[in-house]
């Protein structure tokens, strides 16, 4: 396995992981309830994706004791 011939500096591994800092992400409003959600991804607060509803919503149903 090779090995390195000169020792990096800190600087130097440092500007290496600069690019790898957390971002926020990216966030745009549902165009049927207006809830913030991730692009390209189904809202979680209607379920919908691209204008047609996707998942329902689950009823709990109370357990008879």
């Amino acid at each position: 396995m090779p090995t390195q011939k000169r020792r990096h500096s800190k600087s130097r591994v440092g500007s290496h992981w600069h690019s790898r800092k957390l971002r926020q992400p990216a966030l745009s409003t549902c165009p049927q309830c207006g809830a913030l959600r991730l692009p390209h991804t189904v809202c979680t607060g209607c379920g919908s994706y691209k204008g047609s509803t996707v998942l329902t919503e689950k009823k709990k149903e109370k357990k008879r004791a």
